[in-house]
């Protein structure tokens, strides 16, 4: 599959590696220019390239920026691609780092916020877990230590293709229903970096309440506070049982 990504972040760079490694062609650009990509795109073996080209012939686009960046998108980002051009976000909105978005501080899913601005339909994947996890957590199928990660879009096809692609990587994927359902992976709740396994995924998800969806940002300032107070940094080994506490959930 021709895979593309925009954004070499932390979680961007670990989906070129792992997607590489499961024999896929990778394609990766920035905002910063493909020559800045070079060292990365040599070691994972993918091609690095110009934002306003990588969409072009590419099954699947994964869009891995800060959601402030979604608006800086060269308005010809889509020109060539083709019509079923598979889209998905990774993002999560933090207001500290993004500034103010109205629409989503008013509750609105913050991927169905990122489809309007694109213009295109988009797969929700791969925000609610950290980049430690990413890396290190992968495991077989069928393993009990295997977690899952939940993607939301309203196109069947789309999604089952991520799940997929997920279950390549070492994971489970979950099909946790349309755009409008996907701030229930959104920080703040209890789906956000608790790492859980896929039955136990689902039952959370579904067991999230309309008074959750109310308290969901300041659920993720608290968390996003508590966080960055971590006296070894944000790794899996602390975060995960800061994050599954504040959401009352068992070690």
């Amino acid at each position: 599959m021709e895979i593309s990504l925009i954004g070499a972040g932390n979680i961007g760079a670990c989906l070129a590696r792992k997607l590489k490694d499961a024999r896929h062609t990778v394609r990766i650009a920035n905002s910063r220019g493909s020559e800045t990509l070079a060292d990365l795109a040599k070691e994972v073996g993918a091609r690095a390239m110009s934002v306003v080209d990588v969409a072009k012939q590419s099954d699947v686009l994964i869009i891995s920026v800060p959601m402030k960046a979604i608006q800086q998108f060269p308005v010809n980002l889509f020109d060539g691609a083709r019509h079923d051009l598979i889209v998905v976000d990774t993002g999560n909105y933090y207001s500290m780092r993004d500034g103010r978005i109205e629409p989503l501080e008013s509750g609105m899913p913050e991927t169905k916020w990122v489809a309007e601005q694109l213009g295109r339909p988009v797969v929700k994947a791969f925000n609610n877990i950290s980049f430690d996890s990413l890396r290190n957590q992968g495991r077989p199928k069928g393993s009990p230590e295997r977690f899952a990660l939940p993607v939301a879009g309203d196109d069947q096809r789309a999604k089952d293709v991520v799940i997929g692609l997920i279950e390549e990587i070492g994971f489970d994927g979950v099909d946790a229903g349309g755009l409008d359902a996907s701030w229930r992976q959104q920080p703040g709740s209890a789906a956000y970096c608790t790492n859980l396994g896929a039955s136990r995924l689902k039952e959370v998800m579904q067991g999230l309440t309309a008074d959750d969806r109310a308290k969901l940002g300041e659920r993720r300032d608290v968390a996003l506070k508590k966080m960055m107070e971590l006296p070894n940094g944000i790794i899996a080994k602390d975060s995960v049982p800061l994050l599954r506490s504040l959401a009352g959930l068992p070690d």
